[in-house]
């Protein structure tokens, strides 16, 4: 294995690799978590293989719209502000270098840099190393929540789905019942038609017109 492709497997695969000797998915040795979307029928190949440890000392924070507040996710891990202080210095000098210097050259500038400002380089790492794992965990913590929701979710709409069917179930019978009704009614009217029909339209006619008890059909 070599060194770059070692750095996608360390700290429990919690790096990202991003350069060309970054590992496929499918390597035996290598998952990435967080490099790409997620594609269906790939979650269980996603799923971390080892536990997270605990990370978080407080809540950490929703990210409405899918929008994400650094600081406090880095807050609710316990690295404060002087932590992350150190970082970002770091990140501003590697972004303050010409792009295209050697690696060597860029590591030699960065760390002299930083030991004129007095930055302790192990700090710095220690840092950097607590924000990723902040980040892995926020990632773990808001994937477990998503999987939690959809599962509740497909229930409820497997309740309503049900229902549903229930529903027409009722309006189906329903009609069915209407329709023998009507077949049964029907049937009984021509029974009681064939009595009218022996005593003559005419002699119906006046029985209707003269009854308070019977209107005259529409």
């Amino acid at each position: 294995m070599t060194e770059k492709k070692g750095w996608g497997s360390t700290v429990m695969g919690w790096f990202v690799v991003q350069d060309d000797h970054a590992p496929k998915v499918g390597d035996d040795d290598y998952v990435p978590f967080s490099d790409a979307t997620p594609k269906k029928g790939a979650a269980e190949t996603a799923k971390p293989k080892e536990p997270m440890p605990q990370v978080f000392n407080a809540p950490p924070p929703p990210a409405p719209g899918g929008n994400v507040d650094f600081d406090a996710v880095f807050e609710a891990a316990g690295v404060d502000a002087e932590e992350r202080g150190r970082v970002e210095k770091a990140a501003e000098l590697l972004k303050s270098l010409p792009p295209g210097t050697d690696p060597i050259v860029r590591k030699q500038i960065v760390e002299a840099s930083l030991r004129a400002f007095g930055v302790p380089i192990d700090q710095i790492i220690e840092g950097g190393v607590q924000e990723i794992q902040a980040l892995e965990a926020y990632i773990r913590a808001g994937a477990s929540d998503t999987e939690l929701l959809i599962n509740e979710s497909d229930k409820r709409i497997a309740q309503l789905q049900q229902q549903v069917a229930d529903v027409r179930l009722v309006m189906q019978d329903r009609v069915e019942e209407q329709k023998q009704v009507m077949q049964l009614c029907n049937a009984k009217k021509l029974d009681i038609q064939a009595i009218l029909e022996f005593f003559g339209q005419d002699a119906v006619a006046k029985v209707v017109k003269e009854s308070p008890k019977l209107h005259e059909p529409a």
